[in-house]
């Protein structure tokens, strides 16, 4: 594991000895989140996005490692296997440059230097690639037999051997490869065939369009590459042949004589014919994968920050799920989320009926305690906002505008069926609205993370590596606030470090069969949770009200003994400890240090101790759109309106202001300042003021700024 180790590191620039003892833990099947949380003196205090690097480059160089143990094989059941070829393929640790080194052995269809070479054309080939015969044809003539009817014909295969062999020379391909590197444009044209259809508006941008591929935005490739697979636009990747091959030329034409002027037909051959493709291919491919890369950090960087939106807590919640025609579909829960009723209202058009919807919400509220209201934000939701506010009820109620991305997925899935097998999809979804501002994290873990609707052309990327990034973004959420023992469903304790669906659904089970859990010591009990499990996710389970108060903080169970020595030390309880800060104060840490335990764990414990258990989300907020402002026609540039930020890419933020058409703030629009990465300014969910820059209703666009707000 040293070679990985060096590898990494160096790629990574992170210290070798963390990168080792990180690659070990995982090794041992120690997940992200507890190797970032309570293995901070075997890592170097790395944090979990270094982990998951670390992580990720293992894996792929463990792919590497196979890659070359298969060309290694080939090439030596070829019997063309040298000490030296060995040799540099086994210290390769390069994907391009491992496949150079394969391509001459490469198992491939019968091309036409195979062809030529089975004519007995190779020697030919090798004569006049040393560029020194002055006749080339008179020797040419010699290899006149069989298919090869004439010298021209002769001199014909022998260039396409040496085309194959311009193609196959690693000099040759690097050389390409940089110019590429440097120069490439991307160049994107529309298919006058559907120039003019309704589906190639949305790519009016890209109907004639080029750009440096170094320079070209990951939206931007994604957005060109989808409409590529979508038979709206070509796409290609160029860069200058003329230069390509006058760079090709220098490496293998040597002089002015005749033999060379074939050469150089060869090589052109072997640019325009082998090596312009192959490298397009790669640059495409390379471009495609690094565009995934960036699109998947912002699906992630977004998810993680719709999963640890702020939470109202346990309070008696209506969900509502809006319509028009249909009715809006109403649901009373009470604290724990538990469904105590359900119906329809009817307050919009086409049925109208205001004053009965008014009512039968009054009613709804005073017979259920309701505290807070949430209105989920798709078809309806700013009509109902504005139905529900105008409603007087007996004492106050909070109202809230939930986004219900993903609410559909839920309702139709397994998990809701096991839920609620007496309800339909519409009660489903109300319901999952409710719990949504109970607690935020707890309901979307139910929800396949592609289908939250927060990514940018989630779709059109690597879906392995989408998932993996996803699972690797709840998990890491879901562990960072830690989980009520007691109260968690099988869904979200399936996210907890070391668990998974078995362990969480026999959790669930000695719940249902034992009560609620008293102890953290008791999670040995469950079937099939044994030491290693227990160890992994103990730290991240929170048992409320428990004899012993550190099974309700971040505490690991490993370290109750070291609090136990402090507040011996301190002549108290633990319980005292925790909840006098002078006695903290005077604790000196240094006391505690030992060959395991280092001063990042215990600043860890010190914190814990200062606030158990804390929730680290932040407080929800009330929000409400301009009322004079319903619809795109209302809008006036210049105007100045309140918004919630719904998305965010690359290029910017995505705001609703209540008009059922999110509108765009650039990210030059912003701030006055550069902005590198649009989560520097805003965050998802974030209250915001914006000004409308431009409307453009034949796109249905609307254009925002924050400027100067």
């Amino acid at each position: 594991m040293t070679i990985y180790a060096q590898l990494i590191a160096r790629r990574l620039n992170l210290p070798e000895e963390g990168v080792e003892n990180t690659l070990s833990l995982l090794d041992l099947g120690c997940t992200i989140p507890f190797i970032a949380r309570y293995r901070k003196e075997r890592t170097g205090n790395l944090n979990e996005v270094q982990i998951a690097q670390i992580s990720d480059a293992y894996d792929k160089l463990t792919e590497l490692s196979k890659r070359k143990e298969t060309i290694l094989k080939t090439i030596s059941e070829q019997g063309k296997l040298t000490d030296e070829l060995r040799r540099r393929i086994e210290e390769c640790w390069e994907p391009s440059v491992l496949e150079d080194l394969y391509l001459p052995f490469k198992p491939k269809r019968r091309t036409r230097a195979q062809v030529a070479r089975e004519q007995g054309l190779e020697p030919l080939a090798t004569l006049i690639l040393l560029q020194r015969e002055r006749n080339p044809q008179s020797v040419a003539q010699r290899f006149v037999k069989g298919d090869v009817k004439d010298a021209e014909s002769a001199i014909k295969g022998a260039q396409d051997i040496i085309a194959e062999m311009v193609n196959e020379d690693e000099r040759s391909r690097n050389q390409v490869r940089n110019s590429y590197r440097h120069e490439a444009m991307i160049v994107s044209k529309v298919v006058k065939a559907k120039a003019e259809s309704d589906e190639a508006a949305k790519y009016s941008d890209y109907f004639d369009f080029s750009e440096p591929l170094r320079r070209c935005s990951s939206h931007r490739l994604l957005a060109m590459r989808r409409g590529e697979s979508e038979g709206i636009l070509r796409v290609s990747i160029t860069a200058d042949d003329d230069h390509c091959i006058s760079q090709l030329n220098r490496i293998h034409v040597k002089g002015y004589g005749p033999c060379s002027d074939i050469v150089e037909e060869a090589v052109a051959d072997a640019y325009k014919r082998l090596l312009r493709p192959s490298i397009e291919t790669e640059f495409a491919a390379l471009s495609k994968e690094k565009a995934d890369d960036e699109a998947i950090a912002v699906f992630a960087e977004n998810l993680r920050q719709l999963l640890l939106a702020a939470p109202l807590g346990q309070k008696r919640v209506m969900g509502i799920d809006p319509g028009f025609r249909t009715g809006c579909k109403v649901v009373c829960l009470d604290a724990q989320g538990n469904l105590l009723h359900h119906e329809a209202i009817f307050p919009h058009p086409p049925v109208n009926h205001r004053m009965q919807a008014t009512v039968h919400v009054q009613q709804m509220a005073k017979d259920y305690s309701i505290e807070a209201i949430a209105i989920g934000n798709g078809t309806a939701s700013r009509e109902t906002s504005d139905f529900i506010r105008g409603i007087d009820f007996e004492r106050p109620v909070q109202t809230f505008v939930v986004s219900e991305d993903g609410a559909s997925v839920y309702s139709a899935s397994k998990t809701a069926r096991e839920e609620f097998p007496d309800e339909d999809v519409t009660v489903r979804g109300a319901v999952s609205i409710g719990r949504r501002l109970m607690d935020p994290l707890a309901e979307l873990v139910k929800i396949d993370p592609k289908s939250i609707g927060v990514g940018q052309y989630q779709h059109d990327v690597d879906q392995a590596k989408l998932k993996k990034s996803l699972d690797q973004t709840v998990e890491s959420c879901v562990n960072s606030v830690g989980v009520n023992l007691n109260t968690a469903s099988q869904h979200l304790l399936t996210y907890v470090s070391g668990l998974g669906p078995t362990l969480a659904k026999n959790i669930v089970e000695y719940r249902r069969a034992n009560g609620a859990f008293t102890s953290r010591a008791q999670l040995k009990k469950v079937s099939r949770l044994g030491p290693a499990a227990y160890e992994q996710c103990a730290g991240f389970l929170r048992i409320p009200g428990a004899a012993n108060p550190l099974d309700n903080s971040a505490v690991h169970p490993e370290s109750y003994a070291i609090v136990s020595q402090m507040a011996k030390d301190s002549g108290c309880t633990v319980a005292d400890l925790m909840s006098d800060g002078e006695r903290r104060s005077r604790i000196d840490l240094r006391r505690y240090v030992t060959d395991t335990v280092g001063m990042p764990t215990l600043t860890d414990i010190m914190s814990e101790l200062e606030k158990p258990g804390r929730d680290p989300r932040e407080q929800i907020e009330e929000f409400e759109f301009d009322p004079n402002v319903s619809s795109i026609d209302d809008l006036v540039e210049g105007m100045v309106l309140p918004g919630i930020v719904t998305n965010i890419t690359n290029f910017g933020a995505f705001v609703d202001i209540g008009v059922h058409q999110d509108g765009l703030v650039h990210i030059s629009q912003l701030t006055n300042r550069y902005v590198k990465d649009p989560n520097e300014v805003v965050h998802l969910h974030q209250h915001v003021k914006v000004k409308v820059k431009e409307i453009d209703y034949r796109r249905n666009r609307i254009s925002l700024t924050m400027k100067g707000l």
